[in-house]
């Protein structure tokens, strides 16, 4: 997907904010759609092709986390979500609800930019593989369809999801660093963003493991990192 080719929609209800990121996105050939809160998001969002979407938490009439919420009831479009809010909390609570990326103001425009160019990598991209499946366990990948199953069953993954699983399962019986996966997975631009990793580790343990609180796959450990073991 070509820059020409690419929709983002930004929600903010501060006009200059979305000005900015306008600005700086159609510079680069960006489509840009604006909104000033959720409910109007959501109309646009229903109405128009969109490739990506930025959006703040602290909005009127519908925040940012609802916003989140019912986009990710119908699809795996990428999500930015820029806010002031900087504690952990508030982005766990993002990165749950289905946030791709986050982004606390102010920022610059390079760091906008960057974050932009990852995402949409992580949405087009396939990892790649000598083999058409990549088998562990019961979980086998099928690179030519991209799907996961689980003892025959598909597996319901976003794009992130995907890519976490399919590089830890490359790596079977090795500890990979937090940093080591974030920059895989996320981008060379990452590497500190350890919260991202716990929110979607637990996610992936949600959908592969019998008995999430003991783990079979997915194995942290503690203050390195985390291994796949089958």
């Amino acid at each position: 997907m070509s820059y020409k080719e690419t929709t983002v929609l930004v929600v903010d209800d501060e006009q200059p904010l979305r000005n900015f990121v306008r600005r700086n996105l159609e510079i680069r050939h960006y489509r840009i759609h604006t909104a000033a809160n959720g409910l109007e998001a959501l109309a646009i969002f229903q109405n128009y092709s969109i490739d990506l979407v930025i959006l703040d938490l602290m909005m009127p009439h519908m925040d940012g986390l609802e916003a989140i919420r019912r986009i990710r009831q119908s699809s795996y479009v990428p999500i930015i979500v820029l806010s002031a809010l900087s504690e952990e909390e508030d982005k766990i609570k993002a990165l749950q609800l289905g946030a791709d990326d986050y982004l606390t103001k102010p920022f610059g425009v390079g760091e906008l930019l960057a974050r932009v160019q990852a995402v949409l990598r992580r949405a087009q991209g396939v990892p790649t593989s000598t083999n058409n499946r990549l088998i562990r366990g019961e979980l086998v990948v099928d690179f030519e369809q991209h799907v996961v199953t689980l003892n025959n069953q598909p597996l319901e993954l976003t794009p992130i999801e995907f890519h976490l699983l399919v590089y830890l399962m490359e790596n079977a019986g090795r500890v990979l660093t937090h940093q080591s996966i974030l920059r895989h997975v996320w981008g060379e631009e990452y590497g500190q963003e350890t919260e991202y990793l716990r929110v979607y580790i637990g996610r992936l343990r949600q959908k592969i493991e019998t008995d999430p609180a003991d783990p079979r796959y997915l194995s942290t450990v503690r203050g390195i990192g985390y291994s796949f073991s089958a």
